[in-house]
């Protein structure tokens, strides 16, 4: 990433203290996590639902889903954790799973479910959108739209979008945003989940300008691999071998348990504001995570405000707040 602030650039203070394995108690408040039955989604909400909270798991997969939520009550004692129906790829299908929470507000939701193809050919979502950037981008952009009234609700509502370090050498095609003339599919993921990015610093522009209280934070896990990657039994089973295979990659990257972290810090930390970005601290790739500054296209309004638009004709919706 090489617009990252060196370690102890004045972007943290030197006195802060954030302790990802003493995480504060959220009792009370309630958090939906997308794609959490797998891979980081699933590390987010095991170490939400270890603060008391109550963890939603949103899922297409009823049966994977069901796995997860056994596996954290496995691990968390007491946890309180359920899952929806969540189809991303299904627009019409996004007002009938956010009632399907059944809740007055919602404390925070992390949009973390994702699809990455590494080969052709182009794919299409039933609503005919490419579909890593229908999934990604456009389900995530069209579900804020239906929970923007939960969270309003909440006393500090939280939008937290996960990003990736794929988007950094990336840039959007705004004339052609579906790859419809240009696709390769990891370019196109890249720009997928630079929309992503873009879209939670455009969300926080929107939300400060109608004075909401709801904070929009961008996170991007860093590096993860399955063979850093603690077992979950039956979502994911680490060998002996694997372990061991994984262990020099260990220097650069880390396990989708840590790359968990900064999603769980931003949904947590009361001291973190909207519009910022949180990634792991080593080279943004592995370690506890910390603030960088946004800089170059990641902070390009105007693109950001082009992409909203073409969001919102592609979708017929449009996330909309005001104060609580």
């Amino acid at each position: 990433m090489p617009s990252a602030a060196p370690t102890g650039s004045p972007t943290e203070s030197p006195t802060e203290r954030w302790d990802v394995h003493s995480l504060p108690r959220a009792g009370g408040k309630t958090f939906l996590v997308t794609g959490g039955n797998a891979g980081i989604g699933y590390f987010v909400a095991e170490q939400l639902a270890g603060t008391g909270a109550t963890v939603v798991l949103g899922s297409r997969d009823p049966g994977r889903a069901d796995a997860a939520v056994a596996s954290i009550r496995s691990r968390v004692p007491g946890a309180r954790v359920r899952h929806i129906r969540l189809d991303l790829a299904d627009l019409s299908s996004l007002e009938a799973s956010a009632e399907a929470l059944g809740l007055d507000r919602l404390d925070a939701v992390v949009h973390n479910a994702g699809v990455k193809f590494d080969q052709p050919p182009r794919r299409e979502t039933g609503d005919g959108h490419e579909a890593m950037f229908g999934i990604n981008h456009l389900g995530h952009f069209a579900l804020t739209h239906w929970l923007a009234p939960l969270l309003t609700a909440a006393p500090e509502g939280r939008v937290i979008t996960t990003g990736s370090f794929a988007a950094m050498s990336e840039r959007l095609d705004l004339d052609d945003l579906e790859s419809t003339r240009d696709y390769e599919p990891e370019r196109t993921y890249g720009r997928s989940k630079l929309a992503q990015m873009l879209f939670g610093f455009e969300l926080d522009r929107r939300l400060k300008a109608v004075g909401s209280t709801v904070r929009s934070v961008v996170t991007h896990p860093g590096g993860a691999l399955d063979s850093l990657t603690p077992s979950r039994p039956p979502l994911h089973v680490r060998t002996p071998g694997e372990r061991l295979r994984g262990l020099p990659a260990g220097i650069l990257v880390q396990g989708k348990d840590a790359a968990a972290w900064p999603a769980v810090r931003a949904v947590l930390d009361p001291s973190i504001s909207g519009g910022e970005l949180w990634t792991p601290r080593h080279f943004a790739l592995r370690g506890t995570p910390r603030r960088r500054p946004v800089r170059g296209h990641l902070a390009d309004a105007e693109v950001a405000a082009h992409l909203w638009s073409a969001s919102h004709d592609l979708t017929g919706l449009e996330p909309r707040f005001g104060p609580a």
